[in-house]
């Protein structure tokens, strides 16, 4: 533990359980104030919280649904004064192909990983402080197909086009604007593959033999929030074991 982020305040998205939770306590654990946003699970939320706490470290559970740009709006009120880092983590996933995938499914998951990212990166920007950080989440997905998910990788190929646009737009005010591209993780999210798989896709794909953890992802996140990241933008960066497909 470097302290790399004393004094930085920080937004987390979809913090609440997954690399969400896991990217809100490593940040806390470099030094930075964290916003712990969710939008369901309160309780998780707020566990998050006192789990920082214990580390005396700052943080605060806030609520809003990204889903819709009043949400974004109410995120941002919820903020008093600037953050240096962004992490647009919040997201859902549908596992379903093309011929099964409904206008509800496919709707749903544009409005949160898409509309949500663009609305609440815009309605933050004016927090955000010069030389601060963006770090959109991305997956291998948005560049490598998987079979039965191509609403979702979809949604995953506009982040990774929105991070592109959004460094540039930034740069001049020397933000960096990256996405992480995570493969299979032990989420909840992953839990329909883990479940009927476990380990073996894991295994099958990726150039190291084991699942993923959210602490793997949350710590390349925490580099990029850090000194180190200062000259990477616009970069999208699989943080996968190296997933082969």
């Amino acid at each position: 533990m470097t302290h790399s982020l004393t004094n930085k305040i920080a937004v987390v998205t979809g913090a609440s359980r997954g690399i969400g939770r896991a990217t809100a306590l490593k940040l806390a654990k470099e030094g930075a104030e964290v916003f712990v946003h969710y939008s369901v699970s309160k309780e998780s939320a707020e566990a998050v919280v006192a789990e920082i706490a214990k580390t005396g470290n700052k943080a605060k559970a806030i609520h809003a649904d990204l889903s819709k740009v009043a949400g974004a709006v109410k995120l941002a009120e919820q903020i008093p004064g600037n953050i240096d880092i962004l992490v647009n983590n919040a997201g859902v996933a549908e596992f379903v192909g093309l011929a099964e995938t409904t206008e509800e499914q496919f709707d749903k998951q544009f409005n949160v990983n898409v509309k949500g990212l663009f609305f609440v990166t815009q309605k933050l920007a004016p927090k955000i402080n010069d030389n601060g950080r963006i770090i959109n989440l991305s997956s291998v997905v948005a560049t490598r197909s998987f079979e039965g998910i191509p609403s979702y990788s979809a949604t995953k190929g506009a982040v990774e086009t929105l991070t592109i646009q959004l460094a540039g737009e930034f740069g001049k005010r020397g933000i960096t604007v990256n996405a992480v591209a995570p493969g299979i993780i032990a989420t909840d999210m992953a839990a329909p593959i883990v479940d009927n798989h476990g380990d073996s896709v894991s295994k099958a794909i990726q150039a190291i033999p084991r699942l993923g953890q959210p602490e793997d992802v949350a710590d390349a996140i925490a580099a990029l929030a850090g000194e180190g990241g200062r000259w990477i933008t616009g970069q999208s960066i699989a943080v996968s074991g190296g997933t082969k497909i």
